[in-house]
């Protein structure tokens, strides 16, 4: 049995601005300001997915989802997120965990922290306890410090359960039969 390991890394960053509905980890948080993107600009979101997307080297979000194609403006990024895990089932990568930081100034993250892990973890399709969002402030040095911006950084680990199953779990329709798989 061979079961290889992944890590991936993943940042994102937009600019606050009026008239956008400020959205992280699927969630709409009121605020006077919102993310500049052409989808609903989710830097937690596309961050943990660069971070998914890496690991398994399949890119990153901008290969899959670019900003010059219309088909993608405004769009949800917990719909993006169902995507990518997509992706990673034919490839046949499982996530063992996702750590992410979400970096602003203003305005508090604590409130809403449980719903965006919830939000991630249902939308991929694993259990709440392998994700962990945390938040943090720059003391108000940088862009994120001075409110122009937020940004997001996240890790994963994937794996890939090469030759784990045995030929009776195949031969009884259990095994998906993944893209890249010998089985």
């Amino acid at each position: 049995m061979v079961i290889k390991m992944r890590i991936g890394m993943g940042y994102d960053v937009h600019k606050l601005v009026q008239g956008r509905d400020l959205i992280l980890g699927g969630v709409k948080i009121e605020y006077e300001k919102g993310l500049l993107g052409h989808s609903d600009a989710d830097v937690l979101l596309h961050a943990v997915m660069d971070a998914l997307l890496g690991a398994a080297a399949l890119g990153d979000i901008g290969k899959h989802f670019p900003d010059t194609d219309e088909t993608f403006r405004g769009i949800s990024s917990l719909e993006l997120l169902d995507r990518v895990g997509k992706m990673l089932d034919e490839e046949c990568f499982l996530i063992e965990n996702i750590d992410a930081t979400i970096i602003a100034q203003k305005p508090k993250m604590r409130p809403y922290i449980e719903q965006m892990r919830k939000n991630v973890a249902d939308t991929l399709g694993i259990d709440i306890t392998q994700v962990n969002i945390k938040a943090t402030t720059e003391e108000g040095l940088g862009f994120t410090g001075s409110g122009e911006g937020i940004s997001s950084q996240a890790v994963c680990l994937l794996t890939s359960p090469v030759n784990y199953y045995t030929e009776d779990v195949t031969a009884k329709g259990k095994c998906a039969g993944c893209k890249g798989c010998p089985r």
